[in-house]
């Protein structure tokens, strides 16, 4: 946009003559010599000055009668503002208004000749002439061929930076390193970054012209079809960043300063681009998580960069959740918690769209744990971690048994020490058990089958499954134990009755057994090894609290109103849940990613409410629990009561308001089912052969609960 020439000589010769005239400048002896004839005036002098001044002007504000001077203007030369030759300036009609007026005015200090301007200069104007002012600047529309002809032309270039690209990367990557032509200097890293920043540029004028509103349709498709946005990512970001990290320490300056360039310029394109934002926001992840791996210095940096990362890749599992790959990435950012990280592992397998690689980075996780190399973890933790370990890669047999016994030895006394902080390890705990049966995802688990022919776009892909019999079905050993390892979880969480700190375990687990109840392959096995009994003590203990028992008692699903449960995104997408939930659900949720896990008040009765609905819905099935609305009670069939469970609660100590267990504090476990106390030193053997114990059910005293 040009300036208005008119408007511009005005300001410069303005400024030249109030600032540049040396005739303007007086001597302090002259200005004195001023100030006394002033002060010698006559009276009629100083009448005659008084009349002819104009109010206000060479007046300083205020009262100036106490010094006696009264200070005038000194008279200032007359010159000319236009020169001969110089343009002319219409004048406005006499009658005029006032808003004329006022318009012509603002024209004016925009350097636009108004309708009220006069002629300067002498003489009248040749002519009047009235300017209309333009609302808004005139535009030419773009033609379908013109932007057809722009994108090809932007195509065309986009292509030969791209193979240039492609060339220098693959050559600089064949080098081995440490050798001194791999070496860089500073005007080469320079040039580097500048080519890779030419083909981003070329990039986001590709996708403002083929995403233009006035491009047609098939215009539009060209971005898809020619794969645009992962080329990209892979020729204009990636390959050049495993180039820089592959030469770290020495090119760290010239990562950070590429990684700055790409992440704003995908910020951008995730504003102006919306039809990729999937593909916009993974990539904004991506970048966040190099960022986070190069810093080594500022803990606090990284920290920041991380909670970036994992913000950008929960957004986009949120669009798409079913999607293993975003979960993978979010296992990687987990990191120092090995349960959450064994949670997104696995479910980066479980889901409707599994990701392979998972299979591998998940040693990263089991094998210093195996070794024994990560001793700061908590012994719970990890024989959690050992478990599945040798569950997932059928090794080290020789550690199950006694991390078995040290996870069930010590999980009461976790859920007891934690209180609320148990939660969130409670689900998780619950979802990566849930896994195991599954056998991690692999096709060939029988359980797995079962789900895939229950589907409705799936129900011819293994026609077999929904009427072969429960004989037919191979249960390999590993499947068998990880059956039993959550059947004896099962065991020691139920048992504590009454503890809102169980809620999130409890719903996920029923969330399962719901989905299962509906699969009679499925539930030929796994019914004889849940606890129902124990369940219905356990739902029973929380049924006092409701006071509008037909919130759950009714077929429809209970709502959330504020937003979904924490456990609900980690539900979310996988493959034995992919109808749970209502289409409206998850799209109530107005907090932001690191608010999910925050725990109102509100939750816990949500949770009950939650796991009591789920309840209903297994008991209306009349196979394994029933429920009396008359004494609003659930009770196992004959067939699944349990002989063992003393269905007599005894009083029992919790954990402390505060998060720290007190030291002669007893965990309140299930005796005899898993959940016995630690052994002392001063514990004598147990006799080889004893009759087992029944299960004594421990009820948490209310008085003491932390509300959740």
């Amino acid at each position: 946009m040009t300036d208005n020439p008119n408007s511009g000589s005005l300001d410069l010769t303005d400024r030249q003559q109030t600032a540049g005239s040396p005739s303007k400048r007086r001597s302090p002896e002259a200005e004195g010599d001023q100030s006394l004839a002033k002060r010698q005036k006559t009276p009629e002098q100083e009448l005659s000055t008084k009349q002819t001044a104009t109010p206000g002007r060479g007046r300083l504000k205020g009262n100036n009668k106490s010094d006696g001077q009264d200070f005038v203007g000194a008279p200032r030369e007359k010159k000319k503002l236009w020169g001969e030759g110089d343009p002319t300036i219409a004048r406005a009609p006499a009658q005029a208004s006032r808003g004329g007026r006022a318009m012509a005015s603002t024209e004016a200090n925009r350097g636009e000749p108004g309708p009220s301007s006069r002629h300067v200069g002498g003489g009248e104007p040749p002519g009047e002439q009235v300017n209309q002012l333009q609302k808004q600047p005139e535009t030419r529309p773009i033609s379908q061929d013109q932007l057809i002809a722009e994108v090809k032309g932007i195509y065309s270039g986009l292509v030969m930076v791209e193979s240039r690209c492609i060339d220098v990367d693959s050559a600089q990557t064949s080098l081995p390193d440490g050798q001194d032509t791999s070496k860089l200097t500073d005007d080469q890293w320079q040039a580097l970054i500048s080519l890779h920043r030419a083909l981003l540029h070329e990039h986001h004028d590709f996708f403002l012209a083929s995403q233009h509103p006035s491009a047609g349709p098939a215009l539009r498709r060209l971005a898809s079809k020619y794969a645009m946005p992962a080329r990209m990512w892979r020729h204009g970001i990636h390959s050049f960043l495993e180039l820089l990290r592959h030469r770290l320490p020495a090119s760290s300056e010239y990562m950070l300063s590429f990684i700055y360039l790409a992440y704003s310029m995908m910020a951008l394109l995730y504003e102006t681009v919306p039809a990729f934002e999937d593909t916009w926001i993974e990539c904004l992840g991506d970048l966040s998580r190099y960022r986070m791996a190069i810093e080594d210095d500022d803990v606090h940096d990284r920290n920041v960069w991380t909670a970036v990362s994992r913000s950008w890749y929960s957004k986009a599992s949120d669009k798409a959740p079913t999607t293993g790959r975003l979960h993978h990435h979010l296992a990687i950012l987990a990191r120092p918690d090995v349960v959450a990280q064994l949670f997104y592992y696995l479910k980066s397998l479980t889901v409707a769209i599994p990701f392979k690689s998972a299979r591998d980075s998940i040693l990263t996780l089991f094998e210093p744990v195996i070794s024994g190399s990560q001793s700061k973890l908590p012994a719970i933790n990890r024989a959690f971690i050992q478990v599945h370990a040798v569950l997932f890669t059928n090794k080290n047999e020789q550690i199950l048994e006694g991390a078995l016994k040290e996870f069930r030895d010590n999980l009461d006394l976790e859920i007891a020490r934690s209180t609320r902080k148990w939660l969130k390890p409670g689900y998780e705990i619950a979802l990566s058990n849930t896994a195991a049966v599954l056998g991690h995802g692999s096709a060939n688990n029988a359980l797995m089958k079962a789900i895939a022919a229950s589907r409705p776009e799936d129900s011819g892909a293994d026609s077999t499954m929904e009427g072969a019999a429960d004989d037919e079905i191979e249960w390999p050993l590993r499947v068998q134990q990880a059956v039993k390892f959550s059947q004896d979880t099962d065991k020691i969480v139920m048992a504590r009755l009454g503890d809102p700190n169980i809620l999130s375990y409890l719903h996920a687990r029923l969330f399962f057994m719901y989905a299962m109840s509906s699969i009679d392959v499925a539930m030929g096995r796994l019914e004889l090894a849940f606890p129902w009994h124990l369940l219905c003590l356990s739902l029973n203990s929380f049924i006092p609290d409701f006071e509008h028992p037909e919130t759950y008692e009714s077929a429809e699903f209970p709502k959330t109103p504020t937003k979904p449960l924490p456990e609900d995104w980690a539900l979310r997408g996988l493959v034995w849940t992919e109808h749970a939930f209502p289409a409206e659900h998850f799209k109530i949720d107005k907090s932001e990613d690191d608010e999910r896990d925050f725990e109102t008040p509100s939750l816990g009765d949500h949770r009950r409410e939650r796991g009591l609905w789920l309840a209903c819905r297994i008991a209306e099935k009349d196979r394994w629990i029933k429920y009396d609305k008359t004494t609003r009670r659930f009770s196992p069939l004959p067939k699944y009561e349990d002989p063992d469970v003393d269905a007599r609660p005894s009083p029992a100590k919790t954990a402390p308001e505060d998060d720290e267990m007190l030291p002669d504090a007893e965990p309140t476990g299930v005796a005899g089912a898993g959940g016995a106390p630690p052994e002392r030193e001063s514990q004598e053997p147990p006799a080889a052969g004893p009759s087992p114990a029944p299960v004594t059910i421990v009820q948490a005293d209310r008085t003491s609960q932390d509300k959740s």
